[in-house]
């Protein structure tokens, strides 16, 4: 059976605004339906890397809040900490990013709540029972929310090939150490050159996993539990996650995380995608490159993975910017993300997800 995904157009006139249409596609893709009165709602959503400047935009936000709140919902914004050292690795920065790029409550008129806490740590076990993971770690307050209303820019991604609602849910929900987990199958890695004996890290480590020898950091493996802590606390990066995830065990891993975020949200959720000023890479960079095609609309489904379909279809039923990064796979209908990552076979993550019964591929795009 199909999946309905509903699209608008970025068409507007002074009869109706964009903002305007954004709240009749939200209305007719059933957003009543997923939010009760007095239910506390997480906005899901990506804040961008400070430097950045392809995330959504803040004034769209607060359109989604405001038909959130006509519903009688409490709204709250939310994303979960980096693993990386970044804008955006701890609470304080993450808000201070968030601010800085727009989103203050002045603007958008809902909190930020950083779902993992100060420092990352701040997460729950959800049993999954899959074949990479049993249970999978995921944002306290994303897993305390009534309701979740995830809303992605969709875009290029050099591990997962695009990202769009699944990895808004799976790679984003997650805690640190559910980040460390899906990104490698080993403990970090100490970099000696880099490392000048200071200690931080074994004062942080829970797990007493971290001691010196000869003025140099040195992990016992055995001992960590992969939380990720120290990677963010040393200030001279030499504390590195290790890469070593294959790239299709990484998108089964995060599809995995994807359906513990959605566990407990029957019924209870809905997905939007932003598919403008699609960049070639992550806003987890400090900067994006030229959209690779042309600004699309906006698409809203109850099925994570027909979105997500839909998503791919429309980005690659168009012909690429002659400006951007894509010297492949140009013309209308040919593959743009594999034309940026060719060696990414990004329906990997639609194929998993639709075995585990996330949702179906197969989708009716309802134009209104």
């Amino acid at each position: 059976m199909k999946s309905n995904v509903y699209f608008i157009d970025l068409r507007a006139s002074a009869k109706e605004s964009l903002v305007e249409k954004l709240a009749r596609l939200l209305d007719t893709a059933g957003l009543s339906e997923a939010i009760k009165e007095r239910d506390l709602v997480a906005v899901k959503l990506h804040f961008g890397e400070k430097g950045n400047t392809a995330f959504i935009r803040p004034v769209f936000i607060r359109k989604i809040v405001e038909s959130i709140k006509g519903i009688g919902g409490f709204p709250f914004l939310t994303d979960a900490n980096t693993v990386y050292s970044g804008t955006r690795s701890d609470s304080p920065h993450h808000l201070s990013t968030a601010i800085q790029n727009g989103f203050a409550y002045s603007v958008v008129n809902a909190p930020i709540i950083i779902a993992d806490g100060l420092r990352g740590k701040t997460e729950t076990a959800v049993a999954v029972n899959q074949k990479n993971f049993k249970k999978v770690y995921i944002g306290s307050d994303i897993v305390e929310a009534d309701a979740l209303i995830s809303v992605a820019h969709f875009k290029g991604h050099e591990l997962s090939g695009f990202g769009g609602t699944i990895k808004n849910l799976g790679m984003g929900c997650a805690s640190r150490r559910g980040k460390l987990a899906q990104h490698s199958n080993v403990a970090p890695k100490v970099v000696k050159k880099k490392c000048i004996g200071c200690g931080d890290c074994i004062s942080h480590c829970s797990q007493k996993a971290l001691s010196l020898e000869k003025e140099k950091a040195i992990l016992n493996a055995k001992k960590c539990i992969g939380c990720g802590e120290c990677i963010i606390i040393c200030s001279n990066s030499a504390i590195e996650i290790q890469w070593n995830q294959a790239i299709p065990v990484f998108l089964e891993n995060m599809v995995e995380y994807t359906m513990g975020v959605l566990k407990n949200k029957t019924d209870k959720m809905l997905f939007v995608n932003f598919i403008t000023q699609v960049s070639p890479a992550c806003d987890c960079y400090g900067h994006n490159d030229a959209p690779i095609v042309r600004d699309i609309g906006i698409v809203a489904s109850k099925d994570p993975v027909a979105i997500d379909q839909a998503s791919v279809d429309l980005v690659n039923q168009e012909q690429a910017l002659p400006e951007s990064c894509l010297e492949v796979n140009t013309a209308k209908g040919e593959d743009k993300f594999r034309g940026v990552y060719p060696n990414v076979d990004w329906t990997i993550q639609l194929d998993y997800a639709e075995s585990l019964g996330l949702g179906t591929r197969s989708y009716k795009l309802i134009k209104i």
